[in-house]
């Protein structure tokens, strides 16, 4: 029930979320554009892969920085933007404690100046990508969006929440319309190669060890691609005024699932290093999915297992 086309632009298009979502959403008909940087936090090779295979779809990335608001401003009148789906950001709790100015540079100047562009072009809807990294070390579980959200673990999380205020504030200020989405844990096909279950996967076709932290008393609430672009869109189509909501599975998993689920489509076993926890990290992660199935109809659908033997024939393949 997503109404007419719309004309979208998508910031950190190259990106995982952003090149899957942008061929979800041309795919049923929308418009989209897309803007990238193409920063070496990982591969820019595999941003390039994503942007080549965007190309012959229509869908243009305009190299840019979402710090450069002039910039914005001229896509947004040129292309008769109609929504935003802001993506791009510094992400990865580890990395935060090694660069920290580049998630305030990014993940709080870029959004401020996403929030000025909105307020310029106040017909604009704004999605925006949040993290369950909000919700830092909480220990009620399941994590609710009515959870208070004041004690983060990292970095990372920290500039997440303060993306959530500064939007709540525009919105109050201006009236513009802003929808915060909290990703729990993306997984799938052309995914980061900084994350664990990319670094497991490559561990275990090449028989390296590896490094499994807290002992491996980890549970995370994995969620594979497709299902994240399906709740993206639902909150896109929806266009609420000023809403916050879980995306996830609403089933942590613990990491032996996940090496278990690698090893069994790899078919060879895991060498396995242990180690104590890392700073910035988090024992569980785990949404509450109720208030998301009620407000956007969406329910996650793809198993950890079917989604990882997905990313394998992916990897396999590269």
């Amino acid at each position: 029930m997503w109404g007419k086309p719309k004309t979208i632009l998508i910031t950190g298009a190259a990106g995982f979320i952003g090149f899957h979502l942008a061929r979800y959403l041309h795919a049923r008909g929308d418009t989209v554009f897309g803007v990238d940087n193409f920063n070496n936090y990982y591969s820019i090779d595999l941003k390039r892969r994503r942007a080549k295979e965007l190309s012959p779809l229509g869908i243009p990335i305009t190299e840019g920085d979402i710090c450069d608001l002039p910039l914005l401003d001229n896509l947004v009148k040129q292309n008769k933007i109609t929504h935003i789906a802001h993506l791009a950001a510094q992400a990865g709790v580890r990395h935060s404690l090694v660069n920290p100015q580049a998630y305030i540079e990014t993940n709080i100047t870029g959004f401020l100046n996403m929030l000025e562009l909105c307020r310029k072009h106040p017909a604009i809807k704004l999605t925006y990508a949040s993290s369950s990294s909000v919700y830092g070390t909480n220990t009620k579980i399941p994590f609710s969006t009515d959870d208070p959200t004041d004690h983060p673990a990292s970095l990372y999380g920290a500039t997440k929440k303060s993306n959530e205020v500064m939007a709540y504030a525009y919105h109050h200020l201006f009236g513009i319309s802003v929808t915060g989405l909290r990703f729990f844990t993306v997984y799938g096909p052309w995914g980061r190669p900084d994350m664990a279950y990319y670094i497991f996967a490559k561990a275990i076709m090449e028989g390296k060890a590896i490094t499994v932290y807290n002992y491996g008393k980890m549970q995370r609430d994995f969620t594979y691609i497709d299902d994240i672009v399906e709740g993206t869109a639902a909150a896109i189509d929806r266009g609420d005024a000023c809403e916050l909501y879980n995306l996830g599975s609403s089933n942590p998993e613990p990491l032996s699932a996940l090496i278990k689920a690698l090893e069994e489509k790899i078919g060879k076993k895991a060498i396995l290093e242990h180690l104590p926890m890392q700073a910035g990290d988090v024992e569980m992660t785990y949404a509450d999915m109720r208030r998301t199935q009620r407000m956007l109809g969406f329910t996650a659908t793809i198993p950890l297992k079917e989604g990882i033997s997905h990313f394998v024939d992916w990897l396999m393949q590269i």
